[in-house]
């Protein structure tokens, strides 16, 4: 697998292989992104994993993402084709669902979730500036 962050802004265009990357973001910005994703007008969240000790949230997109993410605190990883089966357990161990497959749509689309990362960060950034 693999992990890329480089800064070109484009979204990929969706590989015909099966599977998903996986973006990985610390939880607090990863559930603020899900809450805003969920109150988007038509912009739905896919599969979402909790795990590392409810440390991270993980989205799966579609294939190919990785080779042009860019969002800064933010991984994504290639699965190479060997992404999740809609099956009700979690792919990778140590990991559970906090959108389960039937829940959601499978993969977030990148630039969906990107603009929601950046919103996520700045909300976080705001609370913590009136503590």
């Amino acid at each position: 697998m693999e992990t890329s962050q480089i800064d070109d802004p484009r979204t990929p265009p969706t590989a015909p292989s099966a599977g998903c990357d996986v973006v990985t973001v610390p939880a607090r910005q990863g559930l603020e992104a899900v809450d805003i994703l969920r109150r988007g007008t038509g912009e739905a969240v896919g599969l979402v994993l909790h795990d590392d000790g409810g440390r991270t949230l993980g989205f799966l997109v579609p294939p190919g993402t990785a080779a042009a993410w860019d969002v800064p605190g933010s991984t994504c990883t290639e699965t190479d084709g060997r992404g999740p089966t809609l099956v009700p357990e979690p792919p990778v161990e140590g990991s559970d669902w906090l959108l389960p497959p039937g829940d959601a749509d499978l993969a977030t689309d990148p630039a969906v979730l990107r603009k929601a990362l950046g919103e996520a960060a700045r909300t976080i950034k705001a609370a913590d500036s009136c503590r």
